[in-house]
């Protein structure tokens, strides 16, 4: 199981590499919206999918019970 920093920086390390400068975002952006591109890239988009699962194992390690 990956720990808090592996994950945000996998997080990090796929959003600069994917996302910036995406072609498809920046297009919907300009044409329909900012809510548009985003829904589009939540919803539709590998990358997104991948960003929500990563995204659920984040919250997988908040979740854990911590020891006193």
């Amino acid at each position: 199981m990956l720990n808090h920093q592996q994950i945000v920086g996998e997080i990090d390390a796929t959003n600069e590499k994917y996302c910036e400068g995406c072609f498809v975002k920046a297009q919907l952006r300009k044409d329909r919206g900012k809510q548009a591109a985003h829904q589009f890239c939540i919803e539709t988009c590998t990358v997104g999918e991948q960003l929500r699962f990563l995204g659920q194992e984040l919250l997988k390690v908040y979740d854990k019970p911590t020891r006193k």
